[in-house]
């Protein structure tokens, strides 16, 4: 409660002025986090809806971005997430799910012939290269983070949707 607190510029004890308790805060704050990705991820696609190769990169920047700017938000998403109570822990993986499927039509545009449960396990592998914010240093710099984050994300998505065809592709 202290670090949330903080981030919040209050102190944690504090927090419990304008929220019933800890799980009322985490469904604040991670609600709003979900519609965000999937409003922003909607709008790169939106604006890029000719070029699928484009639409991908803005995607990934886009997310790199988020996860620079709040891998607090992603921690607290990994360690609470499945506390909250069934109603809100539903619908933000609601909008997960559908924040995914977005990945997933611009991954399909991409390659003929990739599947789209094919394309869900390249997109959760993207989260994870990029989701891995709260676990960098501060060693090296936010652009140059974000240059590698972004660079590690497409080299992951690119070369490995194309190398294998729909023959080659072993089904499992």
């Amino acid at each position: 409660m202290d670090d949330i607190g903080a981030a919040a510029g209050v102190t944690g004890p504090a927090l419990y002025h304008h929220f019933a308790g800890k799980e009322a805060m985490l469904v604040a704050a991670l609600i709003p986090v979900s519609e965000r990705l999937l409003n922003g991820g909607r709008e790169r696609i939106a604006q890029h809806a000719d070029d699928p190769d484009t639409a991908l990169a803005a995607l990934v920047e886009f997310h790199v971005d988020f996860a620079l700017d709040d891998p607090a938000v992603i921690a607290l998403h990994l360690h609470e997430l499945d506390r909250l109570p069934e109603d809100p822990r539903r619908q933000i993986r609601r909008l997960q799910r559908l924040y995914v499927e977005e990945w997933v039509r611009v991954l399909i545009e991409l390659h003929d012939g990739l599947a789209p449960e094919e394309a869900r396990v390249l997109a959760h592998a993207a989260f994870g290269l990029m989701n891995a914010t709260p676990f960098i240093g501060p060693e090296v710099t936010r652009s140059r983070r974000a240059e590698l984050l972004t660079a590690a994300t497409l080299a992951a998505l690119r070369p490995h949707i194309s190398a294998l065809s729909a023959t080659e592709r072993p089904r499992h």
